[in-house]
């Protein structure tokens, strides 16, 4: 069966303030096969120019590194204002950039927790206009030789992504696909293997993250954990990914927090219309497991300012734990 490489997702080591070539020069330092650019911030000098791209393209093309890039917008609203948003011109800069760095997939996400705000429109309104957008650009994306990955975020359901798709007549292995971010799947109520077989022939990048749920008088609260102290069976999902007919590379995202999950109330879990009792008694065994973890003292949810003094450290362990696990798998 075929090797995954493994290498890092940037968002762990955004508190060092690294540039792209620091990046990638900390990757290969420490042993991460590749960097997913999820997003760069105007304090870290994107929009990039064409000279700063070939650097980091022909960095990694020196240090055998691979590239994935981001920046990818698929809700066509600015989700603080509500306004329009013309995503077509973002996605298009997106997709030139990636074509220059010589890679083929970029990240989508567009960060929001509209299930968390009442006030928020539908989730039907944001998928309707998102496919209407999104089929504008096929051609473009075809045209640049890239995949479009939505992460598995805060946003959307596996189930509406899918119902997405199939609204914009998409194929897998085209110019839409999926971000598979492992842990997000508990803070959108899907059990994590469930999941990942339902949107399976449509990942075309990740975010390898492990991560625990408990329960409390609130209801649930999911959070990112340290590769291999988790309950998200991390070894299955990569086996699942080796099947897969193109190379998928393994990006470790790590970070601090907790999230969350007021399930007791009906009005938020109204807002999961797709959520199956199968799925919500897994959800809850998998709270046991962590709850096991947690009296045992092998699993902390750690709290955000803690991140930028451990995360070289934790993402140093990260890597090894999940190339001893892609190994195994």
């Amino acid at each position: 069966m075929k090797r995954l490489r493994v290498g890092i997702d940037n968002y762990g080591l955004h508190p060092l303030k690294l540039s792209p070539l620091e990046t990638l020069e900390w990757a290969d330092a420490h042993g991460a096969e590749g960097v997913q650019f999820s997003g760069i911030s105007a304090e870290e000098g994107h929009p990039l120019d064409s000279a700063a791209l070939d650097d980091i393209r022909d960095f990694a093309r020196s240090a055998g590194l691979y590239l994935e890039w981001g920046g990818g917008r698929h809700i066509p609203f600015d989700l603080e204002s509500g306004r329009p948003l013309d995503i077509f011109s973002l996605n298009l800069r997106a997709a030139e950039e990636a074509r220059r760095l010589e890679t083929q997939v970029i990240r989508s996400c567009s960060g929001g927790l509209m299930r968390w705000n009442a006030d928020s429109p539908s989730t039907d309104t944001y998928i309707r206009a998102m496919a209407e957008a999104l089929k504008a650009q096929r051609l473009m994306l075809a045209d640049h030789g890239v995949t479009l990955a939505i992460e598995t975020h805060f946003e959307f359901t596996t189930f509406e992504l899918l119902r997405l798709f199939e609204m914009c007549g998409a194929e897998p292995g085209g110019w839409l696909g999926i971000c598979l971010d492992t842990m997000n799947l508990l803070t959108m109520l899907e059990d994590p293997a469930a999941a990942v077989e339902r949107i399976l022939p449509w990942v075309a990048a990740t975010h390898i993250k492990d991560g625990g749920i408990i329960l409390g008088c609130e209801g649930l609260m999911s959070f990112p954990a340290e590769i291999g102290t988790g309950v998200i069976d991390l070894a299955w999902i990569i086996g699942r990914l080796k099947t897969l007919p193109r190379e998928i590379r393994l990006s470790v995202e790590d970070h601090a927090g907790r999230f969350s999950l007021p399930v007791f109330d009906d009005d938020f879990r109204s807002r999961f219309p797709d959520l199956l009792l199968s799925e919500f008694i897994e959800l809850t065994r998998l709270a046991a497991r962590t709850r096991r973890k947690m009296d045992k003292g092998g699993l902390a949810i750690v709290p955000r300012e803690r991140w930028p003094e451990i995360c070289e450290a934790r993402l140093n362990r990260d890597i090894q734990a999940l190339r001893t696990l892609a190994s195994r798998a």
